[in-house]
């Protein structure tokens, strides 16, 4: 990144987010509608019938970012008050790409002897969260430590009637997945005979390996900081034992042999390039690590040469950017559209092919003007969208949106038919806004 740290902090000074009003309050008429006395009436009409909530106030478009702190980014455990910049960077992304209002809602509770103890409290964000959702249509979990978010999201899930969805679980599997699904058309492999390699067994890894096996991946061998987690070991949580396999894999290096491909989630510069060798023929390097892959794209390059291969990262300055904004605003925008109750494997499902299909769709001169790129299309160094391409928002909210209603989670199914020209009509009207 180039930008200097004066430029950085200039950027957020004041806060990234701010209140927008919806309604004209121009003199005494529209203040007795907005408060006193006129207030009164939606009140008594939620009171009545609770579903108005979502006719009298905003609670059908507006998301809760909720964290406590206890996994930033990559800086680890430095509490929800130093987590609220990334709350309000994903409340910015949520407005600007899926036109949905979010709002911070960090969560601080004291640790033993006033520190820091990098374990997130389970209860108490449940119970704090359960509270204020009355609110909100979604709640957005975000940077809350493993194991613990596994819990968190599974019981706010089955206690609440609007989606919970844990970004930094479930983001970065949608858009693996979509990644994946457009290396096995590139490399014509069916998805039931590759062979993955999962380094990082935290909330993403696993998710990414759940979505994997749900889409029919049947392979895959997951390492964590200790090396293969096979069967033979002890030290397992209860996510992690799910993913014990039986093999003589006990390092990475052995693991990637014979591999189609790689999926890191864990830190920088961990994969070596002699490692990679023995991998199968035309293979896929997912190093996701953030802000360092777990190896550079120009070691990879060196390795392969000339041969085919897919190269991705979660960084915007190399090709094949996983990047999480290609996924939770638009997975927002149609459960929240549909009413859904919540956020099902099958919407997550239907969104990653929905990013692997428009990947695969000429791309629009527009956007190779954006990207500086007139040769934008398919292929091993274009494998997902780019966030800036408009049809992000009219092509995965309305896949999510059918999956909700074939699913029986969608409360407003009724309006899908029509739901097409809504999400039109919405970007149509986001464009003004933002020219």
């Amino acid at each position: 990144m180039s930008n200097c740290r004066a430029e950085i902090l200039k950027y957020h000074e004041g806060g990234k987010v701010g209140t927008l009003l919806t309604k004209v309050l121009d003199g005494p008429e529209t203040l007795s509608l907005a408060y006193t006395p006129g207030v009164a009436l939606p009140v008594k009409e939620i009171a009545q019938t609770p579903d108005m909530v979502y006719q009298c106030t905003a609670k059908g478009n507006l998301v809760a970012v909720v964290s406590d702190g206890t996994a930033i980014l990559g800086l680890g455990d430095l509490g929800a008050t130093a987590s609220i910049p990334v709350m309000e960077g994903k409340a910015v992304l949520f407005k600007a790409f899926g036109d949905v209002d979010a709002w911070p809602a960090p969560v601080e509770f004291c640790r033993l002897n006033g520190g820091r103890t990098g374990k997130t409290d389970p209860e108490r964000v449940i119970d704090t969260v359960a509270r204020l959702a009355c609110m909100y249509g979604g709640i957005n979990l975000e940077d809350i430590a493993a194991p613990a978010c596994f819990e968190i999201e599974r019981r706010l899930d089955e206690m609440l009637d609007i989606p919970v969805f844990h970004d930094d679980q479930w983001g970065t599997a949608v858009i693996t997945l979509s990644g994946v699904f457009n290396y096995g058309k590139l490399a014509s492999h069916q998805l039931a005979d590759l062979r993955v390699v999962i380094n990082g067994a935290g909330a993403a890894g696993i998710r990414i390996a759940d979505m994997l096996k749900e889409a029919g991946v049947l392979s895959i061998v997951m390492c964590d900081s200790k090396g293969v987690i096979h069967d033979s070991r002890t030290d397992l949580n209860e996510m992690k034992r799910r993913y014990a396999v039986k093999t003589a894999s006990r390092t990475l290096e052995e693991a990637l042999r014979g591999a189609h491909i790689f999926i890191g989630v864990s830190a920088a510069d961990c994969l070596q390039p002699a490692w990679i060798k023995d991998m199968a023929s035309f293979p896929a390097i997912f190093a996701m690590a953030n802000p360092n892959p777990e190896i550079q794209p120009d070691k990879v390059a060196a390795v392969f040469g000339r041969k085919p291969y897919v190269m991705a990262t979660g960084r915007s300055d190399y090709p094949n950017q996983i990047n999480n904004v290609l996924g939770f605003p638009f997975l927002f925008r149609g459960a929240l559209d549909m009413r859904a109750k919540t956020i099902n494997m099958a919407m997550k499902r239907a969104a990653a092919q929905a990013l692997a299909d428009l990947a695969r769709l000429p791309v629009p001169e527009e956007m190779k003007i954006v990207y500086k790129d007139a040769g934008l299309s398919f292929g091993p160094g274009y494998i997902v969208p780019k966030p800036f391409d408009c049809r992000l928002f009219t092509e995965v909210p309305l896949a999510v949106a059918r999956a909700a209603v074939e699913s029986g989670v969608a409360r407003k199914a009724e309006t899908l038919k029509d739901y097409p020209r809504q999400l039109q009509q919405r970007l149509k009207t986001m464009w003004r806004e933002q020219s």
